[in-house]
């Protein structure tokens, strides 16, 4: 069995900061093939898995932005290469842009609450007359990446649909993957690796018997990141300080 995996890598990143934890060292400079196969074996139904294919979906840090850390993840990028632990790497974009929205703070459950002129700061119109319920609007640096979930999404449905692969494996918890991942499990067998804390996306839930069946489902934890590093030197790359 060929199985293609495809992986949303800023899911991927921001899922493994949660599990693991921010500023934590240890769980970074991770080994894409090595875990991802070791959770084939040990969570899919599937047997005689005769190879892989790793398609790691990311986007280039802006320099201008943080040097230390485009630094870091080039290092890393050129690293999972040199060791084999991808095949391909798809590089979508890394947008930095001013968004403007009402300011909020978030309620126990995280939901945004509305904040309101109250006293000691007061808010007028242009007449003088007090605005006791005016809000106030917010400016802020926003950074984005774009394109991962549809290059994940092209890369399996072309292997998928042209026969190169006879199962798939994705990860990612981002929702908008559900057109994509339903037409797959009519193909072939798809294991879907949730890579964050946070429950399993609804929409990407399914019966195990759904299509061609065979399917299944998964949530990484910490020892899944931190048991599989890279050796700390590869060639002339080492593991950037704090990884």
């Amino acid at each position: 069995m060929r199985v293609g995996i495809y992986i949303d890598g800023y899911n991927l990143y921001y899922g493994g900061r949660g599990i693991c934890g921010r500023g934590v060292a240890g769980w970074r400079w991770l080994d894409l093939r090595a875990m991802l196969e070791a959770v084939i074996a040990a969570q899919s139904p599937w047997s005689a898995v005769v190879g892989s294919r790793v398609v790691f979906c990311t986007a280039r840090i802006r320099g201008r932005d943080n040097v230390s850390s485009q630094r870091d993840q080039d290092t890393y990028l050129r690293a999972l290469v040199q060791h084999g632990a991808v095949d391909v790497i798809e590089y979508g974009n890394y947008v930095a842009r001013t968004a403007t929205a009402p300011l909020a703070t978030a309620d126990r459950r995280g939901r945004p609450v509305l904040t309101e002129a109250n006293w000691p700061l007061m808010v007028r119109n242009a007449q003088g007359s007090d605005v006791p319920h005016a809000t106030f609007m917010a400016s802020v640096a926003r950074r984005e990446e774009k394109g991962s979930d549809v290059n994940v999404a092209s890369h399996m449905l072309v292997d998928v649909l042209g026969g190169a692969v006879d199962a798939a494996v994705v990860i990612s918890n981002d929702s908008d993957l559900k057109m994509p991942v339903d037409v797959v499990r009519q193909h072939v067998p798809l294991g879907l690796i949730n890579p964050t804390k946070g429950y399993p996306a609804g929409a990407l839930n399914a019966d195990s018997t759904t299509g061609v069946g065979a399917h299944w489902w998964y949530q990484l934890t910490a020892s899944d990141f931190t048991n599989h590093q890279m050796p700390t030197t590869i060639g002339r790359l080492s593991r950037p300080i704090g990884w």
